[in-house]
C-alpha cells in the first residue's frame, strides 16, 4: 500500500467565533485522487483552507509527509510541497500567461515542472503565452491556476471547485489533466460540487455534512452508494 502523504486527525477549525469543522479525519495516499463531496456549507473548502492554515484558528493534527503542520504558517506548509488552488484562482492580471508561470519560486529540493511539459499538458496556455491575465477566459485562467502550482514542484495538490462555471469542453479537459497528473505520480485532493465531474476521477470519496466526515468509500463502491449520495448531495 502506498504511503500516506496527508493524514488529518480530529481537525477543528474556526472563523472568528464560528466553529466550522468538527473533528475531521481523512487520509490521502501517494498517487491518489481523493474527492470531498457535500453541499455548499458542508465544510469542504474550509477543510482545504484548514490544511493550509488559512483559517482563523485550528486544532488537531495535519501530517504532511509525516511532518506535523498544524502549528505552521501557511507559507511554511506550502514549502513542504503542498500546492493550493483556491476557487478564486488569483491570476496576476497585469502579467502575461507565461510571466504568471515563471513567477512562482521553486520549492527547495523539488523539481519544478518545466514550461515545455506544462505546455504539453495545457496546450491552450501555449497559444495564450503572451496574453495578459485579463484577456484569458475563465477556463484558461483555471488551467493557468493549476499549472502555476505545478511550477513550484509541489506534489500534493489541493484543488477547490476547479470545474465551477466552466463550459463542458473545458471541464472535460480539466478531467484529462487530473488523470495525467495522477499518472505522473501527483497526489490530488479535490473539492467538487460537480459530482459528475468528480465521480470518474476519484480513487476514494469522503462525504461531508455540517463540518464532519459522515461517510467514506472507494471508487469500486460508488454504485452501491447512490442512496447516500441522493441523501447528502441531491444527485
Amino acid at each position: 500500500m502506498a504511503r500516506e502523504v496527508l493524514k488529518v486527525a480530529n481537525l477543528e477549525a474556526w472563523y472568528g467565533e464560528s466553529h466550522i469543522l468538527h473533528g475531521v479525519e481523512l487520509t490521502v495516499r501517494e498517487g491518489e485522487v481523493v474527492t470531498l463531496l457535500g453541499r455548499n456549507g458542508a465544510g469542504r473548502t474550509t477543510t482545504l483552507r484548514a490544511i493550509m492554515g488559512l483559517v482563523g484558528a485550528r486544532t488537531g493534527s495535519v501530517l504532511v509527509d509525516g511532518v506535523e503542520t498544524v502549528r505552521l504558517a501557511p507559507h511554511r506548509i506550502a514549502r513542504i510541497g503542498v500546492g493550493y488552488c483556491p476557487e478564486e484562482r488569483g491570476i496576476f492580471s497585469a502579467l502575461t500567461t507565461e510571466e504568471n508561470l515563471l513567477l512562482p519560486s521553486r520549492l527547495k529540493g523539488a523539481q519544478a515542472m518545466p514550461l515545455e511539459e506544462i505546455y504539453v499538458i495545457f496546450p491552450h496556455l501555449l497559444e495564450r503565452a503572451a496574453s495578459p491575465g485579463t484577456r484569458l477566459s475563465g477556463g484558461e485562467q483555471q488551467m493557468l491556476a493549476v499549472a502555476r502550482i505545478l511550477r513550484t514542484g509541489a506534489r500534493l495538490l489541493l484543488l477547490d471547485e476547479i470545474s465551477e462555471g466552466l463550459a463542458p469542453v473545458i471541464v472535460q479537459k480539466l478531467g484529462d489533466v487530473i488523470r495525467t497528473l495522477r499518472a505522473k505520480g501527483f497526489t490530488v485532493v479535490l473539492v467538487e460540487q460537480n459530482f459528475r465531474f468528480a465521480a470518474p476521477l476519484a480513487d476514494r470519496f469522503y462525504v461531508m455534512e455540517s463540518g464532519r466526515i459522515v461517510k467514506q468509500f472507494e471508487q469500486s463502491e460508488l454504485s452501491s452508494q447512490v442512496g447516500l449520495l441522493h441523501e447528502y448531495l441531491g444527485v
